[in-house]
């Protein structure tokens, strides 16, 4: 593979990362959106087209894994590749959690919801903007944007502690509404994870311009984790 071949494969690649990166962003927010409307329909079609980012993730990986097979990237060329294949893996997670939340509506089923979704959209918009300055941060090689970013994930860990201190008041004075109150509860959670993913984002930026790994975790550990509904997924502490 001359060299030109192989530099457009890698701005392909990294096209396709971008792609999927906004794909995610967008799942996310619908996926909010859509509880909060309660539209199961749109729950399900959000849930159908989850295949479409796992596709894609994989087309990523094994185009990156193809080029370190058969070529001989330099160290800068091969971090970028690196990166690639660590951020598609974030957003293929992100993307999970999306599907999470959709699956999450149905299960609550015609039930109405136990008070009007604010903190939880708010959360997720907040996400959504973290994860679209990492991939800004990725495609232009800003290394101030990308130390910068994973800073915001303390207000979301705040939204989160408030949302489970109010719904866990609201189930302990009525412990009718526990199963609706958990199922909010972890679709709060998968917002939290979602932006702790795209830190892990970053964090790879870093490595793939500079060559240094860093950790720029900051979240609290206060945070809670609801009692698991076996049915509800992805159910994921890692990192």
């Amino acid at each position: 593979m001359a060299r030109q071949v192989f530099t457009q494969e890698m701005q392909r690649l990294q096209d396709e990362v971008l792609a999927l990166g906004s794909t995610v962003e967008y799942a996310l927010g619908d996926a909010v959106r859509i509880l909060k409307q309660r539209d199961f329909e749109e729950s399900r079609r959000l849930m159908a087209n989850d295949w479409q980012i796992n596709v894609r993730y994989h087309d990523i990986e094994q185009g990156c894994m193809e080029l370190i097979a058969t070529q001989q990237p330099t160290a800068g060329d091969l971090r970028v590749i690196a990166a690639m294949i660590r951020i598609a893996t974030e957003l293929e997670r992100i993307g999970d959690y999306a599907k999470g939340i959709a699956k999450i509506n149905l299960l609550i089923g015609d039930e109405k919801l136990l008070k009007p979704l604010v903190d939880i959209p708010q959360m997720a918009t907040k996400t959504q903007g973290m994860l679209h300055r990492s991939l800004l941060a990725f495609s232009r090689k800003d290394l101030a944007l990308a130390r910068t970013i994973p800073d915001q994930d303390d207000e979301i860990d705040d939204l989160y502690n408030q949302v489970y201190r109010e719904l866990f008041t609201y189930m302990l004075a009525h412990p009718e509404t526990i199963e609706q109150g958990n199922y909010l509860l972890w679709a709060a959670h998968n917002i939290e994870r979602a932006a702790d993913r795209v830190t892990n984002i970053c964090e790879r930026v870093i490595y793939m311009i500079t060559g240094q790994i860093v950790e720029l975790d900051q979240s609290s550990d206060e945070l809670r984790v609801p009692i698991s509904p076996s049915e509800v997924e992805p159910v994921d502490r890692g990192s």
